[in-house]
């Protein structure tokens, strides 16, 4: 298959030159060009035809929230990935992108931490392979809609002038800092095919310790992808829903709180950042709190959900696997256990757990996984009942939540 091609959008030029280092770091990417606001993005569109655009926020003339709304008036489908700062504000304004049609979002790297700046760019290969491939199977099968070409003319001549200089340059990332990167960057780009093509050693599926019973909760566990899955998903759930629901999402801290808000405003159900202590009941929708682990925990009058900050667990706080250990020893067979789109096999092991107690269990399918990695580690490791494409999600949690309905 040929590379993806990435449009990147930033204002700064320093940016638009480490972006364009971090996607040659992976031989599945391509840049396809640069441009330095929205207004010239929509401008190169037509003959840049990208797969996926990576995009700032703060820029000048047309900023990444006014990019996305030209995007929608234009009804064009190419996955955004939106880049970001940590701020609250930042967090807020985020949020919004998404609820605009941004795929996901990566948070721009914070000062010249090289090891923030590694992880910043393994999290950005990450998402513009993942929804740059789904782009260029939807292009094949003819799902994909065609550039509006006659309408983008309405934005100008095609064409980069130079950025000039911003303080902000000299902020986000020295030039040192660049050149050490660009010394590295075929390391990183080793690590991450060592990652995405590690075997994956095949297990049978554990013998249910008892029979599944009534489906007291839901948990979810999910990452690459995550954001635009869920409120897919959440947009469409049935709003009598007998069961609580319980979220891993793998996201900074900062974010959650908003990203809980955002899917509130669309679910019928409520939707909240958990704090140690909150009610586990039917509802409600409790996303764990970013740097911190999610377990439920049964007292005699009612769940509750507790909060810590022990160590990670695969590489993540908080974990997956820590939230279906927690359910698997309080539940065993009347649970629900969703593992989705994301990178690595954090909740693999833990989902298995809950279908050996009797639980059932639902993994992503491939084909409509941004990454997938965790589902398929799940299924390969025989924890995992029935597969499930993304667009059906919502009707299977219906389905299995009134099984048992009188």
């Amino acid at each position: 298959m040929n590379p993806v091609k990435v449009l990147i959008v930033d204002d700064s030029a320093l940016m638009r030159s480490l972006i364009g280092k971090i996607i040659e770091t992976s031989e599945d990417l391509s840049v396809a060009d640069k441009a330095m606001n929205g207004r010239f993005a929509l401008q190169k569109l037509s003959h840049a035809e990208p797969d996926v655009i990576v995009l700032d926020i703060e820029m000048p003339e047309m900023n990444g929230i006014e990019f996305l709304r030209e995007r929608k008036k234009l009804a064009l489908d190419i996955p955004v990935v939106v880049l970001s700062s940590i701020a609250r504000e930042g967090a807020r304004v985020t949020m919004e992108c998404l609820e605009l049609g941004a795929s996901d979002f990566v948070t721009k790297p914070s000062g010249s931490d090289s090891a923030d700046l590694h992880t910043v760019a393994r999290q950005l290969v990450e998402l513009l392979t993942g929804f740059g491939r789904q782009y260029q199977r939807d292009k094949k099968t003819g799902r994909a809609k065609k550039i509006p070409r006659d309408k983008l003319a309405a934005y100008g001549a095609d064409y980069l002038p130079a950025s000039p200089r911003r303080e902000s340059d000299r902020e986000t990332i020295s030039p040192e800092t660049l050149a050490t990167f660009q010394r590295e960057r075929t390391t990183i780009g080793d690590r991450n095919a060592r990652e995405i093509r590690k075997p994956v050693a095949v297990a049978e599926k554990p013998k249910p310790e008892r029979s599944p019973g009534k489906i007291e909760i839901i948990a979810i566990g999910i990452s690459t992808g995550g954001p635009s899955a869920l409120r897919d998903i959440f947009s469409r759930i049935d709003p009598d829903l007998p069961q609580p629901i319980v979220v891993v999402q793998h996201m900074p801290a900062g974010f959650t709180e908003e990203f809980a808000n955002s899917l509130d405003r669309i679910c019928p159900l409520e939707v909240k950042e958990a704090a140690d202590g909150d009610l586990v009941k039917p509802g409600r929708i409790l996303i764990a709190p970013g740097n911190r682990h999610l377990e439920v925990i049964r007292k005699p009058l009612a769940t509750i959900a507790r909060i810590t900050d022990e160590p990670p667990q695969n590489g993540h706080r908080p974990s997956v696997d820590v939230l279906f250990e927690s359910v698997a020893r309080e539940f065993t067979n009347r649970a629900l256990g969703i593992i989705m789109t994301g990178m690595g096999r954090d909740g693999a092991v833990k989902i298995r757990e809950l279908y050996k107690q009797g639980s059932r269990t639902i993994g992503q399918d491939e084909a409509t996984s941004v990454v997938y990695g965790m589902p398929k580690v799940a299924w390969e490791l025989g924890g995992i009942m029935e597969q499930v494409a993304l667009g059906d999600m919502a009707a299977a949690i219906n389905k299995y939540a009134f099984e048992f309905r009188p």
